[in-house]
C-alpha cells in the first residue's frame, strides 16, 4: 500500500511538472534575447542589429546583439555554447567559425551541431585598386600585369589564411598568376597603403567599399549573384568576365546564418523560425539590408544542411589554393 501511495504521490509530482513546464514554452519568450555576435562594431553588426530589432518586434521582446569577438568567431561560438539550450541565446553563424574554423582545425563542431533558425544575409567581396590607377582599367589588365610581373605586385586582404584571402587566391589560380599578400592588423590601414600605392589591389566589402568608393575601383564582384553588382556600382562579377574560380553560391562570400543549440527545444526553435521568416520577408527590413551593402539569402532552415555543405567542399579547395599561392610564389623568386 505504502509502493503504490509513493508511487502515485511520484507520478503526481511528474505530471504537476509536465504542466508546469508546458506554459513556459508556450509563453515564450518571457524576457529579452540575445545574438552572440562574432564580430566587432561595422556594418556586419549593423546589419544583425536591424534583423534582430524587427525580430524582436515579431516576439514582443528586446533582441540584443552582443559583440563578442575573437579567434576568428571562436570565442563567440564557445560563449554562446556555453548558455543555457533555451532560446534566450541565439548564435550569429558567420561562415568563418562555422565552416572555415573547423576545417583549419581550430574548432571541434560542424555545421550539423547546431540548429538552424533562418539564413541572414551575404556580403560579397570584391577585387579593387586605385580610382587613379593607369596601368590597368579593369581585371583583365590586371591579369595581364600580373602574367608580365610574376610576384611583383602586393595585395592584401586584411589578415592571411581568411576567407578573402582563399578567394582571392582561387582567382589568381585560375588565371595561373600570383601576387604578394601583406598582412594587416586593421583593414584601414590596408586601405590607406592601396590609396597611398604601397599595395597595388586588395579586397573591400561592402562597408570598406561604401566608405571609400571615390578613390577605389572596384575591377570585379566574387560572387555569382546578380543583386552583389549592384553593391559595386555596376562593377562585373568576376564568372562574367571568363574567370571559373570554382566556388558557387555562398562559397566565394562572407556569410551568416542564425542558429541554436542542438538541444533547444522544438516549439521554442519553431517561434524563433516563424519570427525570422516574418522578419525577413519585410520590404522595410530587406530594404535597410540592402543599404547597408548587404543581401538576404533567402534560404531556409530545411535548406541548411544542403546549401553548407556544398559551402564546405568549395572551401575545401580554397584552402588547397592558399597553399598553391606560396609554392608559386617560390617558383618565381
Amino acid at each position: 500500500m505504502i509502493k503504490k501511495l509513493l508511487s502515485a504521490a511520484a507520478m503526481f509530482g511528474l505530471v504537476a511538472s509536465m504542466s508546469a513546464s508546458q506554459p513556459a514554452l508556450a509563453d515564450f519568450p518571457e524576457r529579452n534575447i540575445q545574438n552572440i555576435f562574432p564580430w566587432g562594431p561595422g556594418s556586419a553588426m549593423a546589419v544583425s542589429q536591424i534583423i534582430a530589432e524587427a525580430m524582436g518586434e515579431e516576439l514582443d521582446v528586446n533582441i540584443s546583439v552582443v559583440s563578442t569577438p575573437g579567434a576568428a568567431g571562436v570565442k563567440a561560438f564557445k560563449t554562446a555554447m556555453n548558455k543555457p539550450a533555451d532560446g534566450y541565446t541565439l548564435i550569429d553563424g558567420y561562415v568563418a567559425p562555422l565552416v572555415l574554423q573547423p576545417l583549419l582545425g581550430n574548432a571541434d563542431w560542424t555545421h550539423k551541431d547546431f540548429i538552424p533558425l533562418h539564413a541572414a544575409t551575404a556580403n560579397a567581396f570584391a577585387i579593387v585598386s586605385r580610382r587613379d590607377e593607369t596601368r590597368w582599367k579593369d581585371l583583365d589588365g590586371l591579369i595581364d600585369y600580373m602574367k608580365k610581373n610574376p610576384g611583383k605586385l602586393r595585395y592584401s586582404t586584411g589578415s592571411r589564411g581568411n576567407l578573402p584571402h582563399m578567394v582571392l587566391a582561387k582567382v589568381m589560380q585560375s588565371a595561373d598568376v600570383v601576387a604578394r599578400n601583406v598582412p594587416y592588423n586593421k583593414n584601414g590601414d590596408a586601405i590607406k597603403d592601396l590609396h597611398g600605392g604601397v599595395l597595388d589591389f586588395m579586397f573591400h566589402n561592402p562597408g570598406h567599399y561604401k566608405a571609400n568608393k571615390e578613390k577605389s575601383k572596384p575591377l570585379a564582384v566574387l560572387s555569382d549573384n546578380a543583386d552583389a553588382s549592384a553593391i559595386y556600382d555596376g562593377a562585373p562579377l568576376v564568372g562574367d568576365l571568363g574567370y571559373d574560380i570554382g566556388l558557387k553560391g555562398l562559397s566565394p562570400t562572407g556569410w551568416n546564418w542564425w542558429l541554436v543549440r542542438k538541444d533547444t527545444p522544438p516549439e521554442v526553435v519553431a517561434k524563433l523560425r516563424d519570427a525570422m521568416a516574418k522578419t525577413l520577408a519585410r520590404d522595410d527590413v530587406r530594404q535597410k539590408i540592402l543599404n547597408v551593402g548587404f543581401v538576404p539569402t533567402g534560404y531556409t532552415s530545411d535548406q541548411y544542411d544542403d546549401v553548407i555543405s556544398k559551402v564546405r567542399d568549395d572551401l575545401s579547395s580554397a584552402i588547397d589554393a592558399l597553399q598553391w599561392e606560396k609554392d608559386k610564389l617560390k617558383s618565381v623568386r
